[in-house]
């Protein structure tokens, strides 16, 4: 007679408080790393996507497959080097993968789309040496390492922003970011995924920002930028102190960078003594600087101030950056096509692989 359970089914957030719990009970013995720095904060960040993936899968194939995006991240490090672009790390997302920091962004078509094929070139490099050793030692795990490696980066090439074939077919024409709107849903169709989806949706409504709601005039942005001020000279000066919800727009002055393209943006406010500088995370035209709100802060040597500044632009979009050469075009739409068959071709040599061997 077969016993049927009556117990209730388990949710599957489970998962995640177990990973929640994996990084607590780890996370006493990882503080010392983060006295490291970024290489320390990249290391810590590394580790808890090992321990995150191993709740779901075999520690083995989560370290491995951990390192395969390590490998990926490094082939963007390398090229971002080699165009004299600093990096300031990597950091790791558990379910998510990782994102390579840059300190600045790059200045034209042809030097962005060399640092994003550098992640699936590098990767599929990672992936084929896997796929070496599981031929060398015929063990199951390294031809599954090598199969999955194979398929992020094809994936990964899809032409789709934010992933690296989005930025790799800049060089070679803006038209395939249709392609890749059409063929994203032709491979959420076949492979439904909600991180391909959300993905997916977020590429659309950018283009939709970019071709159609603003399309003759650029996008407005917005950073804010809390600067501390000790009100306590001044009101012993007799300054009225602003409250809470004081709103006013402030003076400012923006230069550019030649060099690196850097924009920065020197705020003024005279009565309160107040001066900062921010950096844009790009270049833009600026609309306005203003005052959102005040946070008064009482401390021993009298009230401190904290005033968001909010600076509104709209982003420059320089139809230059997208000159590319047509020699250019041709070799980034050669090498995106090869290496996009090339892993196509090794994921069914893989597959076969694994069929020889059983």
């Amino acid at each position: 007679m077969r016993q049927q359970s009556t117990g209730k089914k388990k949710n599957p957030l489970w998962l995640f408080g177990a990973a929640g719990a994996f990084v607590l009970a780890k996370a006493k013995a990882l503080l010392p790393l983060l006295k490291l720095g970024k290489a320390g904060g990249a290391v810590l960040s590394m580790l808890v996507t090992v321990g995150a993936y191993a709740i779901l899968f075999p520690f083995g194939f989560a370290v491995g497959f951990v390192l395969l995006i390590l490998g990926h991240e490094l082939g963007h490090v390398i090229a971002a080097k080699r165009k004299g672009l600093p990096v300031s790390g990597i950091f790791f997302i558990p379910f998510l993968g990782a994102l390579t920091n840059m300190k600045r962004n790059p200045r034209d078509a042809v030097t962005e789309a060399y640092i994003a094929f550098g992640g699936p070139l590098v990767g599929s490099m990672c992936a084929l040496a896997v796929f070496a050793a599981a031929l060398v030692w015929n063990h199951p795990l390294l031809y599954s390492l090598a199969y999955v490696g194979f398929f992020l980066n094809l994936i990964n090439m899809l032409p789709i922003n934010p992933l690296d074939g989005g930025r790799i077919v800049v060089a070679v024409s803006r038209w395939m970011w249709v392609v890749g709107l059409v063929g994203g849903l032709v491979v959420i169709y076949f492979m439904p995924n909600i991180i391909l989806i959300i993905i997916w949706l977020m590429f659309a409504w950018d283009m939709y920002k970019k071709f159609v709601k603003y399309r003759n005039h650029g996008q407005p942005r917005a950073v804010v930028m809390p600067i501390q001020v000790e009100a306590q000279p001044l009101i012993d000066q007799g300054y009225f102190i602003p409250g809470p919800e004081h709103k006013r727009q402030l003076d400012f002055t923006t230069y550019c960078d030649l060099e690196d393209g850097r924009q920065d943006v020197l705020i003024y406010w005279e009565n309160m003594q107040l001066e900062g500088r921010l950096t844009l995370p790009e270049q833009g035209t600026i609309k306005r600087v203003h005052v959102i709100k005040i946070d008064h802060l009482q401390h021993e040597n009298g009230l401190r101030l904290t005033v968001h500044c909010q600076v509104d632009y709209e982003k420059y979009e320089d139809d230059a950056y997208y000159d590319v050469p047509i020699a250019s075009r041709w070799k980034f739409g050669i090498s995106y096509a090869l290496l996009a068959v090339f892993l196509v071709y090794m994921m069914h040599l893989t597959h076969k692989a694994v069929g020889i061997s059983a």
